[in-house]
């Protein structure tokens, strides 16, 4: 079965936040859907081993920021990869706390909307909190970035937890060749997130110019999504 179909599905980008007492925790979710228009309401499937899903069920609010195509896989992968357990995930980011006490991520978002849980529904290893839609609001006129555009354009990956994963070993990676040197120059993966580093492109958000191969990184190099450092990398087999 070719997993990658559900590539297909019109599914978004989103940062879900939500408290427990005065902790606020928040992550990437990219199933969210309207289930009625009166009221309204909407679904959210959240991974039970996620520290969110802990802080909905216990608060029984959380918000929705949906993203654009703008937003930066650092964004990304600083809610999607990272664990609420070991950082402050709104420590450093731009949010205000809404209406019902959830925290609202404000950075990179078209809309915003909170909502209370009314129901919920137990599948495999997440949860789908069913909500009333309790305020929205339109912050943006730009582009929402749907999970196509997301592995298309982003070459994003996704998070083990999320409904939406597949292996990371599924996808086929060859060794490019350096234009510059004409040799093979090897990929490597983070085991961490599953971003891929290519020495050909290199990382020049990070200040690294392409055919720069990973033994030439600097040791205080680390994953541009996920921020895991150069030992959290392994060779990418053809």
């Amino acid at each position: 079965m070719d997993s990658k179909a559900l590539f297909k599905l019109t599914n978004g980008m989103y940062v879900i936040g939500s408290r427990k007492g005065d902790k606020l925790n928040g992550q990437i979710a990219d199933v969210v859907f309207q289930v009625t228009s009166e009221p309204i309401t909407i679904a959210a499937s959240i991974a039970k081993q996620n520290l969110t899903h802990e802080y909905i069920s216990a608060s029984k609010v959380f918000s929705v920021s949906i993203l654009s195509e703008e937003a930066t896989m650092q964004y990304i992968g600083h809610f999607g990869f990272r664990s609420g357990r070991e950082i402050d995930k709104f420590k450093d980011v731009k949010y205000r706390i809404g209406k019902t006490g959830a925290p609202i991520a404000l950075e990179y978002a078209i809309a915003v909307m909170e909502a209370k849980v009314i129901d919920q529904a137990e599948v495999g290893d997440h949860t789908v909190f069913i909500a009333e839609v309790v305020d929205a609001e339109i912050t943006s006129d730009k582009e929402p970035m749907t999970y196509a555009y997301y592995h298309k354009v982003k070459k994003g990956l996704t998070p083990k937890a999320a409904p939406t994963y597949y292996a990371a070993s599924e996808v086929k990676e060859a060794p490019v060749t350096s234009k510059k040197e004409g040799t093979a120059m090897q990929k490597y993966r983070c085991t961490v997130c599953g971003y891929i580093y290519d020495p050909q492109k290199g990382d020049p958000d990070s200040g690294v110019a392409p055919d720069t191969q990973f033994e030439k990184l600097p040791d205080t190099w680390v994953c541009p999504v996920c921020g895991a450092d150069k030992s959290a990398f392994e060779p990418v087999n053809e």
